[in-house]
């Protein structure tokens, strides 16, 4: 594969696509010349009078692209895409993706697509939008996954012609770029973008420190050519000797990965121990072994610094065996051996034997190879926090790995950090669901134990399982197990999610200091579930349970709802003199509502019902005239009425109230509030019951609280929707008959 640098003006201070032909006729490949030169003037003339911040004609960077792409040998398609890929988002105007079709078909639509940035999409904040770029690029590159390379080709275009932008949005880019491009080139194994990419970063977002370890490195280059040179020049009298066919390459470390070792690791540049390092390529994986032992025979080794990727190969197909030694003058220096097809993997990973749908590399083929894309698209469907996604990014694909053993010597790679449930749900879905503990090398270890390099995990599971814990959720490290935790939540537990997360975003109401009405209260859960993408609060309330979303995604919004109420009732509401003698003098009875009572003889009263004993069809009622609100009706056994009966005061304020005969009888009219007060058992799982047993009888759960007591036993305080007064009894009923109930009553709050 040729690797191509940043494309120049030609004699005429213009662009053309000369360079890109004589490179795709160098490849030998059979390209479909018509085809990508129809797609580069079609570029040019819809790009026509657009000009890079630069002052370079717009075409100059497409066509960088697309040579950057046909260095990486990708096919017709690929380089068609990478001509038009600012097509769609910067000409819109001109063109769209059903022009592109008709005009290079199918598959090269559907890439330029992938390489569309999300435009029109509505989000309320840039970072969202920033994260949906990212997810919308990698559902892509799980349909494609050329996808993902031209657009690496593309920002390390970007990034190489950086300088022309302003300075925030050079550092911007570079962050991004260290934070997501380089680590997906480097999962991918493309290490030559990779290395590129690392480098530019860091001299936008650390020009100082870039600029002192590179002046170590020049000031130690003329050395390090002699080193190296000595070096090379032993090793390959012994291999001559033995007889092996080799290449021998020479090289020093890359500016950033001296820097990661000297900033992170807190490292002089005089304790860089592979700053030198040899590179032997051989034609067999045997070969490997026996140079492995050459290379000991003649250096004295580093204890703890080999490591074999051939038999246990990197996720991202990297495969060669690496060692530290000790030169002759006392100089450690690495040695890397592999042979020519590990080596093209090693430079260029996937792209290097990438072939759509043909040979060896089948599209089956390619599937396994990117299960890890599979996963992390799972993951964004279980969440609908940005913040968990950028997580499972950082974990899933950023990280280092370790590689673990099953029993039966299977190799599992997990990243760092991970623990011995990350390994059972590695295994499968069902091992980490029945999973009741874990043996490392033969010894019982607990649950959250870290698994670390070669060592052999062994998952004790039982078919007696109740399933995950919750606590789990912040156990686990990688995407894959918190989604496959949320997934058994999600179906086995709905009932008890919606009541965890009720009670979950109940507190987080309290925090704000403000009573709200249940209406008001239901009117702001439903938007603040419809702002984040459910279309019920229960369904809201499922989420935040299971832990598809997390309350932080959900606070802010809940809070400017809140205000936005806030505001709302300090606004003054206007009124002329004679509307406020109308209301001064009007009576509650004339005002006509559907409540089902009768009040002092009279139906159609203006009424509430009385929160503090929440009356149902078929109690026994009295009203009580409040002072601008109507009549408020309470249960006759109300505690406050057994004490507003006694002030005399008041006495003329109590009024005769019965329900409508037809509304005590009828009950598919209204739902109404009831208050339960539950004591029972302080067990796992008790409230969960309850509430399984409510949502069998299709009765709705408004609000939830329980208290520990301290002899054993817990209160658990419901307010539910119910019919009628004998509706209720039934729900007592089938709640009496619960396991580890021991006492149902009529709550009063």
């Amino acid at each position: 594969m040729i690797f191509m640098e940043q494309n120049t003006l030609n004699r005429d201070g213009e662009f053309n696509a000369n360079r890109l032909f004589d490179l795709l006729r160098v490849t030998g490949k059979k390209y479909d010349l018509d085809k990508i030169k129809r797609a580069y003037e079609y570029a040019k003339e819809l790009h026509c009078g657009q000009f890079r911040q630069s002052g370079e004609p717009y075409i100059s960077h497409p066509l960088a692209v697309a040579e950057i792409v046909a260095g990486l040998e990708l096919d017709t398609d690929s380089i068609c895409a990478a001509l038009l890929h600012d097509t769609v988002e910067d000409c819109a105007d001109k063109v769209d993706l059903g022009a592109i079709q008709k005009e290079f078909g199918q598959d090269v639509a559907m890439l330029v697509d992938g390489l569309t940035k999300i435009v029109s999409l509505q989000i309320e904040d840039k970072e969202e939008q920033h994260i949906e770029n990212i997810r919308k690029m990698l559902l892509a590159m799980s349909k494609d996954v050329r996808v993902i390379f031209i657009k690496l080709c593309d920002r390390l275009h970007n990034m190489r012609t950086l300088e022309a932008k302003a300075d925030h949005k050079r550092r911007l880019t570079a962050l991004e770029t260290m934070q997501v491009y380089a680590p997906l080139a480097h999962r991918l194994g493309i290490q030559k973008i990779k290395q590129e990419l690392e480098n530019l970063g860091i001299q936008y977002l650390d020009p100082i420190g870039y600029n002192e370890v590179k002046t170590e490195i020049e000031n130690k280059y003329g050395q390090s050519l002699n080193v190296i040179e000595s070096i090379r020049s032993v090793i390959s009298e012994k291999m001559a000797e033995n007889h092996i066919h080799f290449t021998l390459e020479g090289r020093i470390k890359t500016v950033y990965s001296i820097y990661k070792k000297m900033y992170n690791q807190n490292k002089s540049f005089d304790e860089i121990y592979d700053f030198y390092a040899v590179r032997v390529i051989v034609d067999t994986e045997l070969e490997c072994y026996t140079a492995l032992g050459i290379i000991h025979e003649m250096f004295n080794s580093i204890p703890g610094r080999f490591k074999d990727y051939i038999s246990t190969p990197k996720p991202n197909m990297y495969r060669s065996l690496h060692t530290t030694v000790i030169g002759r003058d006392g100089i450690p220096f690495e040695v890397q051996i592999r042979t020519k097809e590990m080596h093209h993997i090693a430079e260029y990973g996937i792209a290097a034997h990438w072939k759509y749908k043909s040979g060896a590399s089948s599209k089956e083929e390619m599937d396994k190879k990117l299960e890890w894309i599979s996963r992390l698209i799972e993951t964004e469907g279980e969440t609908q926090d940005p913040d968990e996604f950028i997580n499972a990014l950082k974990t899933d694909i950023f990280h280092d790995e370790v590689f673990v053993f099953t029993p039966k010597g299977d190799v599992i790679a997990l990243p760092q950090g991970a623990t011995v449930i990350d390994f059972a749900y590695a295994i499968h879905s069902a091992v980490g669901n029945k999973m009741i503990g874990a043996k490392i090398n033969g010894m019982i270890v607990p649950i959250d134990r870290v698994v670390e390099n070669g060592e052999i995990v062994e998952v004790l599971t039982s078919s007696s399982s109740k399933g995950p814990s919750r606590d789990w959720l912040n156990i686990v490290k990688t995407s894959e197990s918190k989604s496959k935790i949320r997934q058994w939540f999600k179906k086995e537990s709905r009932a008890e999610n919606i009541l965890l997360g009720r009670s979950i975003i109940d507190g987080e109401i309290k925090k704000h200091g403000v009573k709200l009405g249940d209406q008001q209260k239901n009117e702001i859960l439903t938007t603040v579930g419809q702002r984040v993408g459910f279309n019920t609060a229960d369904d809201m309330f499922n989420a935040v349970g299971y832990g598809g979303i997390s309350l932080n995604k959900i606070a802010g919004k809940l809070k400017e709802e809140i205000n936005k109420l806030a505001e709302q009732a300090a606004e003054p509401v206007l009124v002329t003199e004679q509307e406020l003698m109308q209301k001064s003098t009007a009576r509650p009875k004339h005002i006509k509502s559907n409540s089902g009572i009768i009040v002092d003889g009279e139906s159609g009263c203006q009424v509430k019902f009385a929160k503090c004993c929440n009356p149902l069809p078929g109690d026994d009622v009295i009203g009580f005239i409040t002072k601008g609100y109507g009549i408020s009706i309470h249960k006759q056994d109300c505690p406050n009425v057994v004490e507003g009966l006694k002030k005399l005061e008041l006495s003329d304020r109590w009024v005769e109230a019965h329900w409508e005969a037809h509304d005590v009888q009828d009950s598919s009219k209204n739902y109404y509030e009831a208050l339960l007060q539950l004591f029972t058992e302080d067990r796992v799982g008790m409230l969960a019951d309850v509430a399984v047993a409510l949502a069998d009888m299709k009765v709705a759960i408004l609000h939830v609280n329980s208290q520990k007591r301290n002899n054993g036993r817990c209160i658990i305080s419901l307010k539910i929707s119910c019919k009628n007064i004998d509706h209720y009894n039934s729900i007592v009923s089938r709640l009496r008959s619960l396991d580890g109930v021991e006492s149902v009553g009529r709550g009063f709050s």
